[in-house]
């Protein structure tokens, strides 16, 4: 069984001096990348503060390169504290502790720094996004305030059909059909009144088709021409002020769209319609044909406000459809890009932090091996740990200070004569089993 357990001890101390020589090799160069990846997200930093800076002097430049280098320098610092002291710790409260300084600290880094690596790297792009979802607003609203305007232009037809009838009763009264008297008497001049009335609402109607045909088309060109700026080559930011002004020039067209809506109008023309009623004198021959004529007028005012009413409700239909969301371009920097749509560029913010936060693979790498040699090393002796180097290194030292000894040497001169019983014994120093 002790025979077992020292051939077991001897694996595990081997197996420890073989982790511990691969850290030595990697230890030479880790320094060096911990160094490039640090300068590296500081580059990325420096391109990221400099679009959230306006100013373009000198002065600005220089307060970039001065955040730069402080993100560069605070990454190598925290991590080389990170490489060599939470590897070290033994106690599960240590390894805890630091353990939670490393995820606070990477917050640090997060905030400090991937978030600028994150608009240096997609942050032209974040901005075409802003400008290709602004189109689709602004699409989204011109469309509706077409809509509504092409709905209130079907009102149209609703009136003429009112004044088709009106023009309808007109000829029977003329013959006669209504009142039972034919001409042109007070009925007639009546049922004629509120033709004509609807015939000019119905020509102010049509007059508005053209204007609302127009003003779409244009809005449409405009919507062209804020497409291809999205997707030009050339810097973002001179394509975003040139985004802006067409903005401008769309938001008034659909102004313009929302203002040639005729439901309005149609509404209060139902309410004159019925309201504002001109009555002419009767003008029958007795008192029979004056009795019929009043009592046709009488149906046809009532009638008419039927007419009104149905228009009245048709035109406010129109006027209760959900007006265009009001869509106002804001312009907005790359780093706010980035932010504001981020799930669209989750690649550019993978690389933006891993830049930063790939040392903390390395801690845990270390802390893994560096575990794994204190394993193999539990219950073995000191002196079974030693390598030849080291006990040649420890005779050496032995030798040293015997002969720094103020009494003279400690071990046995080749006479065989024993030393003073004052003087220290000479040190056995056992061999490691080969």
């Amino acid at each position: 069984m002790d025979e077992e357990r020292g051939r077991a001890a001897a694996r595990g101390l081997r197996h420890a001096r073989e982790i511990e020589g691969h850290l030595d090799w990697l230890d030479s160069f880790t320094g060096t990348a911990l160094g490039v990846l640090s300068v590296a997200s500081g580059i990325y930093t420096y391109l990221g503060v400099s679009t959230l800076l306006d100013d373009t002097g000198a002065l600005s430049v220089f307060a970039a390169m001065a955040y730069s280098i402080a993100v560069s320098v605070g990454i190598f610092v925290f991590w080389s504290y990170m490489l060599r002291l939470l590897p070290a710790m033994r106690s599960a409260g240590s390894r805890i502790g630091l353990a939670a300084s490393m995820a606070l600290g990477s917050l640090a880094i997060v905030a400090m720094s991937s978030w600028l690596n994150a608009a240096a790297l997609a942050g032209a792009a974040a901005v075409e996004q802003h400008l290709a979802t602004t189109v689709q607003s602004y699409q989204g609203a011109l469309e509706r305030a077409n809509t509504i305007a092409v709905s209130a232009q079907g009102l149209g037809r609703d009136v003429a059909r009112v004044r088709s009838s009106f023009e309808d009763l007109g000829e029977q009264e003329a013959s006669g059909g209504l009142s039972g008297f034919a001409g042109r008497g007070a009925v007639f001049r009546l049922l004629r009144q509120k033709s004509d009335e609807l015939s000019a609402l119905e020509a102010q109607i049509a007059s508005q088709q053209p204007l609302l045909d127009a003003a779409f088309a244009e809005g449409n060109a405009i919507l062209s021409r804020m497409r291809a700026l999205t997707v030009e080559p050339g810097p973002v930011e001179a394509r975003s002020v040139e985004f802006s002004e067409e903005a401008v020039r769309l938001a008034g067209v659909i102004t313009t769209l929302r203002q040639l809506s005729v439901a309005p109008l149609v509404v209060r023309a139902a309410s004159d319609l019925s309201a504002s009623v001109v009555l002419p004198q009767l003008d029958g021959g007795d008192d029979a044909a004056r009795s019929g004529q009043q009592a046709t007028i009488d149906s046809v005012l009532t009638v008419l406000g039927q007419r009104a009413e149905t228009l009245r409700r048709a035109a406010e239909t129109v006027i209760a459809m959900p007006p265009p969301a009001d869509t106002t371009y804001t312009p907005i920097s790359a780093a706010d890009a980035v932010i504001l749509y981020a799930r669209n560029f989750v690649p550019s913010w993978a690389g933006a932090i891993a830049i930063d936060l790939l040392p903390a693979v390395l801690v845990l790498i270390v802390a893994v091996a560096q575990a794994a040699m204190r394993s193999g090393r539990e219950g073995v002796a000191v002196e079974e740990r030693m390598t030849l180097a080291e006990l040649r290194g420890a005779l050496l030292a032995l030798r040293d200070i015997e002969a720094a000894a103020p009494d003279g040497p400690l071990v046995r001169e080749e006479t065989g004569a024993e030393p003073p019983s004052d003087r220290p014994q000479p040190v056995e120093i056992a061999r490691p089993a080969e």
